[in-house]
């Protein structure tokens, strides 16, 4: 049977970190869409320079807020029909290994939007989880050829990856449970390994584009290099996450990962290959590294939203370089990017417990 088109154009919808790289970019997607669009980002890591255009242009409502007040969201979620939740305390590996109190506040921050959703009749909370959520346990291994499945995460093998996996868990859960007993349609997306234009450098993908804008050499790659992911592109992402929220109401969890197999190492040369640059590359095993072994098995979302990645690594990688190269200053990079590598947000004095903006 052919699929119905989804009625975006009289629906109203909230992305909560609008301003993020990846939310930002849904907002794109979804005003395209003709949706009524509200922002809520405390702009903690979001900028508003990812949507200047859409709320100079009126196609957006902005609040500034932070999702941790009651009231915000309450505010926020007033009058939306479907709510996507992209807002997290988040960022790289280095922040996510290093902040594990920060990235605790989740647990609060979603308890927090997931209540105001419920009391305020929101039909559909759409949710951005991670393949954070997957255990550890299984990770080890990057000479085992091994792809996640969504049945892996079950009890009693739990074993998410650090404070940031463990919150992802308990929102995905408790949206399970918010459909089983209320009957609030929810669905929830594993993301693997984002980047793409608008991405930052606490990312690990923006982190070697930085350092390959900059001439950085010796290039410093953390881990061994041995590392085994699957980057997948911000436009395959919004785009499952959308089919997601058209095609998804009982709470399952879908991954949206490409199934290219790609170690650290090499996705470094191919960088400096398209910086044009050949510098030693020094690699940091004391570094904080994360699962040795994470790729998406990504039959499931094929399976429900007929969604499978359109673009490449090796052509978003590309696309990405290009974007960098032609919208970054060389001494601004050269100034932040020690400290975005464990951070979130530009430095500008003392540091914010940021909480509402996700990527």
């Amino acid at each position: 049977m052919e699929q119905q088109t989804y009625p975006w154009s009289t629906t109203r919808v909230l992305v909560t970190g609008g301003a993020s790289f990846i939310g930002s970019t849904l907002v794109d997607a979804l005003v395209r869409r003709g949706a009524s669009v509200r922002i809520v980002d405390d702009f903690s890591s979001g900028t508003m320079d990812n949507i200047r255009h859409l709320v100079e242009e009126g196609s957006v409502e902005l609040l500034r807020g932070d999702l941790r007040d009651p009231l915000v969201a309450r505010r926020a979620v007033e009058g939306r029909d479907v709510v996507f939740h992209l807002a997290a305390n988040h960022g790289g590996r280095g922040y996510v290994d290093l902040h594990q109190w920060a990235c605790s506040t989740n647990l609060g921050l979603d308890s927090t939007v997931f209540r105001a959703a419920v009391e305020a009749g929101v039909e559909k909370v759409v949710y951005a989880s991670s393949g954070c959520v997957y255990p550890l346990f299984l990770q080890a291994d990057p000479g085992e050829t091994l792809y996640l499945t969504e049945d892996m995460v079950a009890a009693p093998g739990y074993d998410p990856d650090g404070m940031y996996g463990l919150a992802k868990l308990a929102g995905e859960l408790t949206l399970r449970a918010m459909h089983r007993e209320l009957g609030m349609k929810t669905a929830s997306c594993r993301y693997f390994t984002v980047y793409g234009p608008r991405g930052v450098e606490n990312h690990a993908v923006m982190a070697m584009i930085a350092r390959a804008f900059v001439r950085q050499d010796p290039f410093y790659v953390w881990g061994t290099g041995e590392q085994i992911r699957n980057w997948t592109y911000v436009d395959d992402i919004v785009e499952g996450t959308i089919l997601a929220a058209e095609r998804i109401d009982d709470g399952t969890a879908v991954n949206l990962g490409t199934t290219e197999r790609i170690r650290v190492i090499d996705a470094v040369r191919m960088v400096c290959e398209l910086a044009g640059y050949s510098p030693e590359i020094v690699t940091q095993p004391e570094m904080p590294t994360g699962p040795m072994n994470r790729v998406a098995d990504n039959s499931l979302a094929k399976r429900l939203l007929g969604w499978e990645p359109k673009v490449p690594f090796a052509e978003g990688l590309r696309r990405t370089v290009e974007w960098y190269f032609s919208t970054k200053d060389p001494e601004r990079v050269r100034a932040i990017l020690d400290h975005m590598l464990t951070r979130r947000g530009a430095p500008s004095g003392p540091q914010p417990v940021p909480v509402a903006s996700g990527d």
